[in-house]
């Protein structure tokens, strides 16, 4: 009887201890985009939301007005980002003052948390620092303006004053747009950051401006030399393969 009621004890011990649940580590950051949805105690301004990308060891991003990058480390739910580097525009009093909160959280952050396409980052009291709402970065579907091009020359320039380069993606592996005079379409394949687009073709209307056709074909040559794509909120970066600008469009209908 003892035996057996030793067994019942351990039994009843050892199914307690399977009921405990193990809280699960929180996702790996490394590849995930968010968009700054809340800061306590904040009203969050319009446009340009602060944005936060986390990348082969570096956190990057927008603060709303200036870009930053900066080393970070991750390990079973903790998080520490590291002063990095930051460029240094100057943007109106309320924007400077959110952007300042959201890097002040960005570096405090020792946790985090992620459910329901919310990433929190946390303090060291277990505290909310800050509430980010996951980025949608797929191409198929959205439209964009170029703001800037690599004129071929070493450079990136604007885009020529009365003229609009434009950029369609398509649902089923078309893009088209207008190269600033003449429209264009090419087959394109996109896959995680990586894009690559086909030759294009184009139609062969002329234009009086020489400003414009020159600006047309470093466009074109542009796309066929894009390797990678960034969509950061309402901008896309496309980059070539070692790493330098092709052309840096806004959102259609963003601007």
């Amino acid at each position: 009887m003892r035996i057996r009621a030793k067994a019942l004890l351990l039994s009843a011990a050892l199914g307690a201890c399977s009921s405990v649940q193990q809280v699960a580590e929180p996702p790996a950051l490394d590849g995930t985009a968010w968009v700054l949805s809340g800061l306590p105690g904040r009203t969050m301004l319009a446009g340009q939301p602060p944005t936060l990308q986390f990348q082969a060891g570096r956190a990057m991003g927008s603060d709303g007005c200036n870009r930053y990058t900066a080393p970070y480390d991750s390990k079973g739910g903790t998080l520490e980002v590291s002063a990095g580097a930051m460029t240094r525009m100057a943007c109106p009093e309320d924007r400077m003052q959110q952007a300042d909160a959201f890097m002040a959280a960005l570096m405090a952050a020792k946790r985090y948390r992620v459910g329901s396409g919310k990433l929190e980052l946390l303090g060291a009291d277990g505290g909310v620092l800050a509430t980010l709402s996951k980025q949608v970065r797929e191409l198929a579907g959205t439209s964009w303006k170029a703001t800037a091009i690599n004129n071929g020359k070493g450079g990136v320039v604007g885009v020529a004053s009365g003229s609009t380069v434009s950029l369609a993606f398509g649902t089923d592996g078309k893009a088209s747009g207008s190269a600033g005079c003449n429209n264009f379409t090419a087959g394109y394949a996109a896959e995680g950051s990586n894009l690559r687009f086909d030759p294009a073709a184009v139609t062969l209307k002329m234009c009086a401006e020489a400003v414009v056709m020159e600006q047309e074909a470093a466009f074109l040559k542009a796309l066929e030399s894009v390797a990678t794509a960034r969509v950061e909120e309402d901008r896309l970066e496309l980059r070539t393969a070692d790493g330098a600008l092709a052309a840096m469009l806004v959102r259609a209908g963003s601007e």
